[in-house]
């Protein structure tokens, strides 16, 4: 029997909304994408608060739908919440608990979070919020395991995202999780925006990349993408860089927000997802192509990151045979 996607969304509207947050849910699941020619999400947006809603910038918002949405909703947002210590309406966190049992998938962004802890639905489950809101979170809320500096965790049916941007990072997350890496790259094209970020990258990045090699580590990153078949040891990568394997990492760790190896992972991942999408290459001939060497590491690496296995996922996403 076929998986029914989640496609039925609803962002939920409140006093105080976050516009921003609630823009990147309009924007990722709300338009119409006809250039896909996938059947799209179907978006609603609800409010459990009579009348309209003020959102920050002076924007009254009038929710077309009431709190009865939630029952029909496949995936939930939080796009943040108007403070980190006012209690959620009891009636919305009822509502949260019921849409969870039933299964529905819960996704909040930046303090957002915090509607999801106090319905009790992150207790002994990582979580994460904006940066600023960490203290707040932990302090209130000790039974959740927080995430301080990571742009998103995914729990399953439960996902929070960091403050402001990482919430597309976590949207494009469930795209690609939906629809596959290709689709997913497709909505990242139009956004203008990366077509991936792990989500276990810091939250904040002091220092950009530079397109130049010696202002940065953008000349580098091309260069290994374009090379991942290869043997990319963090030694291979500081010659490359003519750097000392602990100041690569020292600057990765700064720029990229993570380490040499996780990043390598992760680009081997997205290039093995695109393969499996796209060709019908044996699991074999994709992982030596991806630099995972044998099927079997690479079954390991796909099965921690994504939860199933490269040929489940190429049976998914791989385009239908006319």
């Amino acid at each position: 029997m076929a998986r029914r996607l989640p496609r039925r969304v609803v962002a939920i509207a409140y006093e105080g909304l976050c516009t921003f947050e609630f823009g990147i849910a309009v924007e990722v699941f709300g338009l119409p994408r006809p250039e896909l020619d996938v059947e799209w999400y179907r978006f609603r947006v609800c409010s459990f608060e009579p009348g309209p809603v003020r959102a920050t910038g002076g924007i009254l918002l009038y929710a077309a739908a009431g709190p009865a949405a939630l029952r029909w909703a496949d995936t939930i947002i939080i796009p943040g919440w108007r403070g980190d210590d006012e209690q959620p309406p009891d009636a919305l966190l009822r509502a949260l608990r019921a849409a969870h049992r039933r299964g529905a998938r819960l996704v909040s962004i930046c303090s957002g979070a915090f509607v999801l802890a106090a319905a009790g639905l992150l207790d002994g489950k990582r979580a994460t919020t904006h940066w600023r809101y960490v203290d707040q979170l932990k302090a209130r809320f000790p039974n959740v395991q927080v995430e301080p500096d990571v742009l998103y965790v995914d729990e399953g049916s439960i996902l929070t995202s960091a403050g402001s941007a990482a919430g597309l990072d976590l949207c494009l997350h469930l795209v690609r999780l939906d629809y596959g890496a290709e689709v997913a790259n497709s909505v990242a094209r139009r956004l203008v925006i990366p077509p991936h970020r792990d989500g276990g990258q810091a939250q904040y990045i002091p220092d950009s990349f530079h397109q130049d090699a010696s202002g940065g580590l953008a000349a580098l990153l091309q260069w290994a993408q374009a090379h991942l078949d290869k043997p990319l040891s963090i030694e291979a990568l500081a010659r490359k860089a003519a750097l000392s394997p602990r100041t690569l990492a020292r600057r990765f760790r700064r720029e990229a927000g993570t380490t040499p190896h996780r990043w390598l992972i992760y680009q081997r991942l997205l290039s093995a997802q695109r393969r499996l999408e796209t060709t019908q290459k044996s699991i074999d001939d994709v992982a030596e192509a991806v630099g995972f060497g044998t099927a079997t590491t690479l079954r390991q690496h796909f099965q921690r990151a994504f939860g199933t296995t490269p040929t489940a996922y190429r049976r998914r996403f791989a385009p239908k045979p006319l």
